[in-house]
């Protein structure tokens, strides 16, 4: 016997008033979460660009014990981090966007690109993750290697 699942059965699925309440309530922070991503992506710009030269104006017996430019590894480092980090604000922030809109206008359509900007923002999250794991496991295996190579 086949089992039966309401929610594929239906045509439309209905929000509660409590649903969009909380959908509301959701967009008002994702909008929160999305400004305070966009000033911490100013500030590692920011960063990132102080840090190329900051780090020059070190006297030249300190730059001289580093085993490379320091400031220049700096800037790359925060001017890499604030480009990984505007995709997902920008897929918040929309998200945020549309949401709201689709919540007062009552469109379907508005609502589905909502999501969408919500999964976009997941999947690019889940994808970084997987990517600074896999980096992090890399690391210890080349330093438990290096270890026993000596």
């Amino acid at each position: 016997m086949k089992a039966h699942n309401p929610i594929t059965q239906l045509e439309q699925l209905v929000l509660t008033s409590d649903a969009k309440r909380f959908l509301k309530e959701t967009a008002g922070w994702a909008f929160f979460l999305a400004i305070l991503g966009i000033i911490g992506i100013a500030f590692m710009l920011i960063v990132g660009l102080a840090s190329f030269f900051a780090l020059d104006a070190m006297p030249e017996a300190t730059q001289a014990q580093l085993p490379f430019d320091m400031g220049l590894a700096m800037g790359i480092f925060y001017l890499v981090m604030a480009l990984l980090y505007i995709f997902p604000v920008y897929y918040l922030f929309q998200f945020s966007n549309k949401l709201k809109k689709a919540l007062a206008s009552k469109n379907d359509e508005v609502l589905a690109n909502a999501f969408e900007m919500l999964k976009s923002h997941y999947k690019y999250i889940g994808v970084l993750f997987i990517i600074v794991i896999s980096l992090n496991i890399l690391s210890v295996i080349a330093v438990a290697l290096g270890a026993f190579a000596i």
